[in-house]
């Protein structure tokens, strides 16, 4: 079974997500969209069509809960169902149950070191 299939984002906390956009826009060149993340499109000959998003959360966000780090990482899956069987069979702290919505399938697990880490199975051909 195929697992992770790339970074679908990364998501941090931040104490002034407005002014660290403009930073992150200013000095590093990112394409901060009116929503205050920036997207960033691959694909190619040896790539499949995707996205990796970046954004921005006030530090108060429920988001990254339960987590005590101030950032998640979403990775995209090609089977969240399966992927989310297999790692409650190997014993993962799978939360909940999955989501899903126009933007695709999510569900969630937290690493040994406490960290939730966000799965995302894109719709189909994204």
């Amino acid at each position: 079974m195929q697992r992770v299939t790339g970074i679908g984002g990364i998501f941090i906390k931040s104490k002034d997500p407005e002014a660290l956009s403009a930073w992150y826009r200013d000095h590093l060149g990112f394409d901060v969209t009116d929503w205050g993340g920036a997207i960033f499109h691959w694909g190619g000959p040896d790539s499949a069509p995707g996205m990796t998003i970046w954004s921005l959360f006030d530090m108060g966000t429920d988001k990254m809960d339960p987590s005590p780090a101030p950032f998640m990482l979403n990775l995209r899956v090609a089977d969240l169902d399966a992927l989310l069987a297999a790692l409650r069979t190997e014993g993962c702290n799978v939360l909940g149950d999955s989501e899903s919505s126009e933007f695709g399938k999510f569900g969630w697990v937290i690493d040994p070191e406490g960290h939730k880490v966000e799965l995302w199975e894109p719709p189909s051909g994204q």
